[in-house]
């Protein structure tokens, strides 16, 4: 199927690993030229460099400035079609709500939230005729989690945020849309320092079998990988989802079971 992305401009957050990195190499893949957004490259974006068509920006979205230093750089190629928000990062509170001080709500909200209100604002004078503008929200929005508290109400804000997005922009040809992941098999739940990592050493778990139980909760019995993500962000990008905009798609493997 062609998705017609070809030669497209996208900026993508938080885009040197997990998520992020998979949506770049999707991206990339059809074609579009993408201004990835991250404070360090890593160990894998500087492979999708080659040919020129990955432009990487060190760049800290979590200060005032910083979205609007990636922004500009991409504006220096020309428009942007593709805003992919995608930054974030979720710190498990097994100590409940009294041990979340006001320092890690700012945190939170700072780099789930903020980083993409800025982002959003620096975009908007350089968005083309039909630009899309995807967020990676998640399915703590609506599903909260003490757990995870602070994280589910930025998550929760940047949902409302995209659907007021959605109905400003709407008239002008610009769709907002975004995409709710349940667990997804990245470094922010499976690797050091981890969900799984940490809610396993508060419970006296390994933590396989915290992934594990996570993993059960879903009807498929399994995490999402980033690519299939990565996918949803090509459609929504396309404009075979042309008339698709204030939409969140989840994606949980039935993880949500409520209408």
């Amino acid at each position: 199927m062609d998705l017609n992305l070809t030669d497209k401009t996208a900026v993508v957050t938080g885009a040197s690993k997990g998520i992020g990195l998979a949506v770049t190499r999707a991206l990339l893949g059809e074609g579009v030229r993408v201004v990835a957004g991250a404070r360090s490259a890593g160990p894998d974006l500087p492979g999708l460099q080659t040919g020129g068509r990955v432009v990487f920006v060190p760049v800290d979205l979590a200060t005032p400035t910083g979205p609007a230093e990636l922004v500009e750089r991409a504006a220096e190629l020309g428009g942007i079609d593709i805003l992919v928000n995608n930054v974030g990062a979720v710190t498990p509170r097994p100590g409940g709500f009294a041990s979340v001080q006001d320092e890690d709500w700012e945190r939170t909200f700072t780099l789930t939230f903020l980083a993409a209100v800025r982002t959003v604002r620096a975009a908007l004078p350089h968005l083309q005729a039909g630009a899309n503008i995807i967020t990676i929200s998640s399915v703590n929005a609506y599903l909260p989690d003490p757990l995870v508290i602070d994280y589910s109400a930025a998550k929760a804000a940047l949902a409302n945020l995209s659907k007021s997005l959605s109905k400003q922009l709407g008239p002008a040809g610009i769709r907002v849309n975004t995409i709710s992941p349940g667990p997804v098999a990245t470094d922010l739940w499976l690797g050091e320092h981890g969900v799984a990592e940490t809610v396993g050493r508060a419970s006296e778990l390994r933590p396989d079998e915290v992934a594990a139980g996570a993993a059960a909760g879903s009807v498929t019995g399994r995490f999402t990988q980033p690519a299939e993500i990565a996918d949803l962000v090509l459609l929504l990008a396309s404009g075979r989802a042309g008339n698709l905009t204030g939409a969140d798609i989840t994606i949980d493997g039935g993880l949500v079971q409520t209408l």
